[in-house]
């Protein structure tokens, strides 16, 4: 049985407060060919380097109708990102990792990948005073992973994990814990410090829209033209239709936690695949209540406007 650090009360509570000054290491997890939101986190977080310090970008694994198989999303993943990464003229060399190509078939044995390693190294490079925010917007394997393979980066990491609904939610059927709920077990039983960003609930309601992508982004710069095709190609009516773009929440709540609610609680218990458990005993994390909308879409909005290779 792996022997996780055990941290206080108090170290948790100190870990999962996002600081509203200074610049954050963060390593960002993404299934960025699943679906149209991730290519906008990316370019965000890229983009705010006012806040941010990217210290790397891994794919994830995703298993839908726009992939194959999780290693072939995964694989699609990794090729979007270095789309994306031309788009801004970087170097993906030893910045862009691929992830696992499966799920967790051991809730104790990790899956091996560049990505996984990566997130070890650069982990260990922080401390326990200036933690790594390990940020996962797609499925956790590369980061529980990393975590079973050095269970010792938990003091140097606070993970932010975009997964799972809001716990009065009528069920936990969400899209990045179904694609690998013995990864999410991992994460939530641990100990790590972690911020979770529930979807429905939360992020769900980061609603955007063909006209307000068309009236803000259109024609400003070759990415701002390309996200918004992006997000019409994924729909072919756009009458009063609107797409949630989920994954900017983790983005904007670490560039401001001001823009949101949250509230330390104890960490809930993966019962089943689509079924919370509660226990008052456990460790604490932080999850998300609500996140301001336009304050996100604003900054966001303005940063891309002003995107040049």
């Amino acid at each position: 049985m792996i022997a996780f650090p055990k941290l206080t009360e108090q170290e948790l509570l100190d870990r999962i407060r996002i600081p509203s000054e200074g610049k954050l290491n963060i390593f960002l997890d993404t299934d960025t060919y699943n679906e149209i939101d991730d290519q906008f986190a990316i370019l965000y977080a890229m983009l705010s380097p006012e806040r941010l310090c990217l210290k790397g970008i891994s794919a994830a694994l995703f298993f839908n109708d726009r992939s194959a198989s999780p290693a072939d999303g995964m694989e699609k993943s990794y090729r979007e990102i270095l789309k994306i990464m031309d788009f801004l003229g970087k170097d993906p060399e030893g910045f862009v990792f691929r992830g696992c190509t499966e799920p967790l078939a051991d809730e104790e044995v990790p899956r091996e990948s560049l990505a996984c390693d990566a997130i070890i190294a650069e982990a260990m490079k922080a401390s326990e005073t200036d933690p790594l925010y390990v940020v996962g917007i797609g499925a956790c394997t590369n980061i529980a992973s990393a975590i079973l393979k050095a269970p010792e980066i938990i003091r140097r990491i606070t993970v932010v994990w975009l997964g799972g609904n809001i716990f009065d939610w009528p069920d936990n059927k969400e899209f990045n814990l179904s694609q690998d709920s013995l990864a999410g077990k991992v994460l939530f039983d641990c100990g790590v410090p972690m911020i979770q960003i529930p979807a429905f609930g939360v992020t769900g309601f980061l609603l955007t829209s063909v006209p307000e992508l068309e009236a803000c982004l259109s024609g400003a710069n070759p990415v701002c033209d390309y996200l918004v095709e992006n997000v019409k190609s994924y729909s072919q009516d756009h009458f009063a239709w609107s797409k949630p773009i989920w994954d900017v929440g983790a983005i904007g709540y670490l560039i401001n936690p001001d823009w949101a609610e949250s509230k330390a609680c104890p960490a809930p218990i993966i019962a089943q695949k689509d079924r919370y458990a509660f226990d008052p005993r456990r460790h604490l994390i932080r999850s998300l209540i609500t996140i301001d909308r336009d304050k996100v879409f604003k900054d966001m909005f303005q940063k891309l406007r002003d995107c040049r290779k």
